[in-house]
Formats: structure tokens, sequence, C-alpha cells
């Protein structure tokens, strides 16, 4: 299995599907991370890869679901956790005015203190941010706490988040699999 998904390392696309490829395929195979969907899609299309994985949460999932239909199907869905996320400020700043964030985990947490929300592409993005001293508070993956703690705090641990995920290839399913709900005819 070839597992074709949205990068960068480290976010939670790899890590569902490094867990995939665990429990579901039989720990063989490899995940290709890519900057953008459509080049994960054009990849299974051209039998690069077998499978593209995909959170329902993603804002690209509508637009992918019909840009590929007829040619690309979804094969299995599940839900999976995310990295634990966390609400992290800089240590030096009492009361941070601004926080930044992967739009999908905007309401994860009440941010109506901060007079500015800066959009990054990824909670990958959002902690490298962070890191490197650009934003005041942040939303990312709890476990960059531990690469500066003397610099960074913790402000709120929010778990991980329950997405829906969905598996795609080229073959659909069989009309007779237990994930296809059909209509009565």
């Amino acid at each position: 299995m070839y597992i074709a998904t949205l990068g960068p390392s480290g976010n939670n696309h790899e890590l569902i599907a490094k867990r995939y490829l665990t429990r579901r395929g039989s720990g063989k195979g490899s995940v290709t991370l890519f900057t953008q969907f459509e080049d994960a899609f054009q990849a299974l299309l051209a039998g690069q890869a077998s499978h593209v994985l995909q959170c329902t949460a993603h804002p690209a999932h509508s637009d992918c679901v019909g840009r590929y239909m007829h040619r690309v199907f979804p094969v299995d869905t599940f839900i999976a956790g995310s990295k634990p996320l966390a609400l992290i400020a800089q240590r030096a700043i009492t009361q941070p005015t601004q926080v930044a964030l992967q739009p999908a985990t905007r309401y994860y947490t009440d941010l109506t203190e901060y007079i500015e929300i800066i959009e990054a592409p990824t909670t990958v993005a959002v902690a490298e941010g962070l890191l490197a001293g650009r934003y005041e508070a942040g939303i990312c993956a709890a476990e960059v706490l531990e690469q500066a703690p003397n610099q960074l705090r913790l402000m709120q641990s929010l778990g991980p988040a329950l997405d829906t995920w969905v598996m795609f290839a080229t073959t659909p399913l069989p009309a007779s699999s237990s994930l296809r709900l059909e209509a009565d005819t």
C-alpha cells in the first residue's frame, strides 16, 4: 500500500497514514507527502500511489470529491484522533494579543481575548512560528512544548481532535461492501 497525503512531515495526515499502514495495511507500504491534495490525487491517477488519505475537515475535501468524481472513489472511512493539541504562548509575554492557528482549529477554544488571529497553513507551521518567535500564541501539537520549555508555556490543553478520515483509490468498492449504504430499489 502506497499512501499519498498532505505534508509537511510531522502533521496529522502523516501520523494517521502511518497509523493506518500499521493497523490496516499489515505495516507494509509507504507514505508520500504532498504540499497540495491535487498533487496527491494526480499521483494516485498516475499510478504513483495506491491510495490517498484525506481528513474530511480539510478545506480541500469537498473540492477533491467533486474534481475526481468517477475517477477516484472512497474505499474506507474511519475516525481517528490527532496529536494532542494545545494553546501555547511565548513565556515572555504575559497577555498575548495575537494567536496563530490553522483554520480548522479556530473554534477549539474561546479566542475572543485575542485582537489578531493569524491563519497558518498547518499546525506544524504554527509550531514553527512559535519556536521562531513570530507568534505570541498559537494552537498546535502540545509536543512542541518539549522542544522549548524555557521559551513556551501551556495556556490550555485541548487534547486530540477526533476527525473523520477517508481513504481513496481508483477502484470503487463493490455494491456488496458493508461500507456502502445504497438506496432501496
